[in-house]
């Protein structure tokens, strides 16, 4: 049984989160997202904003759990995995904010091959900002073009998930699988 790796991405407040949530509801197992969690993990060590005050830490702790997420799936029984977020979203964020970043990033969106990529579209009336998530809805707009290059860069066919509801976007998500 060859597995089969989506990953779900797109700027903040895209609505990946409810997307995900909704899917392993159908059934499907998921990955979810990790920057949070190091965030949180940070403020309880005393660091307010790794992104901020370490971001090329922040990145290496992200792209390291996202590999685990990766090596992870290979010992499990599912045909189908999603993730939310892949290895090319570290890249896509350094990219867009200007930071420098070593080979072993390139080696790791090379190396680390997913199936699918569905994207979602900045959307204006569902933005919202938090402790975690703090990018305004113009930076959210910036982010997504990044994304976009960076998962073409490495070879990637986006597939661009429509605004609606969370169960609609499912819908379409696992009917466009389907037909892949």
């Amino acid at each position: 049984m060859k597995l089969e790796r989506i990953v779900i991405t797109g700027g903040p407040s895209t609505g990946k989160t409810s997307i995900i949530e909704k899917i392993e509801r159908e059934g499907y197992f998921c990955f979810g997202e990790i920057s949070r969690e190091i965030t949180l993990e940070a403020r309880q060590q005393g660091i307010p904003q790794l992104f901020v005050s370490d971001p090329l830490l922040f990145s290496e702790k992200i792209i390291q759990g996202r590999i685990r997420q990766f090596q992870d799936a290979n010992g499990m029984n599912n045909p189908i995995v999603f993730y939310d977020r892949g290895i090319p979203d570290v890249t896509a964020y350094m990219d867009c904010f200007g930071q420098a970043y070593g080979d072993h990033f390139i080696e790791s969106c090379n190396n680390y091959r997913y199936d699918h990529v569905f994207l979602l579209p900045p959307w204006k009336e569902i933005h919202e900002s938090d402790n975690e998530r703090y990018e305004n809805f113009e930076e959210a707009e910036r982010i997504h073009t990044f994304l976009e290059r960076a998962y073409t860069k490495y070879g990637y066919k986006i597939i661009d998930v429509p605004k609606e509801t969370v169960a609609g976007r499912v819908t379409f998500i696992l009917n466009t699988l389907k037909k892949l």
